[in-house]
């Protein structure tokens, strides 16, 4: 059962990259750009109707023809919005090309390619490239990733159209899986070595964004928190899932977490052990800030 909800999203430069240098020799390292694109991928996949129900929330004053999806991934935010906007283009931006193609290839496959233009930018830039003038502008986990999201924030403020809108949304953190017991408590202390990592990595994640629109121009029309609890056990994307996160999960915690701890997670995380799980469940929490220039 779904309740209430991100995307995961999730950015411009694709949410919680993770480049950990460090890995203990018994552990192969994955493919971090391609483990990011299978989570952002399924992310889409598993909370599907959550996304579209943010899309339906909007405070919009009339239908966006152009819109900046900011951040963009593999397109979870995108897609949502061309199904939700039938008539308006989206230009997609990240840091990442590979995630790019990847959104192309998928706009392609769906019949949509005219209506999507891709831009590789770096959105730390000072002077960002010429992205037009949106109605709308969406941000889904990825402003915290900004060196300096004040200055992002303000970019955005300039990018908009007057009567445009901007929708950040922002993650509390990666979502929970296991249900009950040690290996739910074996899952929040690899939480709490992955937020120590953060917090020096990624700074911004968990910043208080109502100021940060405030003091960059914006008035907040309205604002969100939501949160996501999807029960499916007949769904193996939930285990699919629940590998994809667990295992991005792994990669921030080598150094944070005691031996006895990464043995464990090292095999609850071997896919013969999870995928074939139907007890897992998806837990996270998302907020979202409606903001006009």
């Amino acid at each position: 059962m779904s309740h209430a909800h991100h995307t995961h999203e999730p950015d411009h430069r694709t949410p919680e990259p993770d480049h950990r240098t460090h890995e203990p020799h018994h552990h192969t390292s994955p493919d971090l750009s391609a483990l990011q694109a299978e989570v952002l991928d399924l992310d889409a996949e598993v909370l599907a109707s959550h996304i579209a129900s943010l899309t339906d929330w909007l405070p919009l004053t009339a239908a966006p023809r152009h819109i900046v999806d900011l951040g963009a991934g593999t397109g979870a935010g995108t897609f949502a919005l061309l199904d939700r906007f039938p008539e308006a283009h989206v230009t997609a931006v990240d840091t990442s090309a590979p995630h790019l193609q990847r959104l192309r290839e998928k706009a392609c496959a769906a019949g949509l390619e005219g209506r999507v233009r891709t831009v590789q930018a770096d959105l730390d830039a000072a002077t960002w490239p010429e992205l037009g003038t949106p109605d709308l502008v969406w941000a889904s986990a990825s402003m915290h990733h900004m060196a300096d999201p004040d200055q992002a924030l303000r970019h955005v403020r300039e990018l908009l159209s007057p009567t445009g809108l901007f929708a950040l949304l922002e993650l509390s953190g990666f979502p929970r899986f296991l249900p009950t017991g040690e290996e739910a408590a074996l899952e929040e202390r690899a939480h709490s070595a992955s937020d120590r990592f953060h917090a020096e990595h990624v700074p911004h994640r968990g910043a208080e964004w109502g100021p940060k629109l405030t003091a960059a121009g914006f008035t907040i029309a309205d604002e969100r928190t939501l949160d996501v609890r999807i029960e499916d056990p007949g769904n193996p994307v939930i285990a699919r899932y629940a590998l994809a996160g667990l295992t991005r999960l792994r990669t921030t915690v080598a150094e944070g977490l005691p031996p006895e701890d990464l043995k464990a997670l090292d095999a609850l995380i071997a896919p013969e052990s999870l995928i074939p799980r139907r007890d897992l469940t998806v837990r996270t929490t998302r907020q979202i800030w409606a903001a006009r220039p």
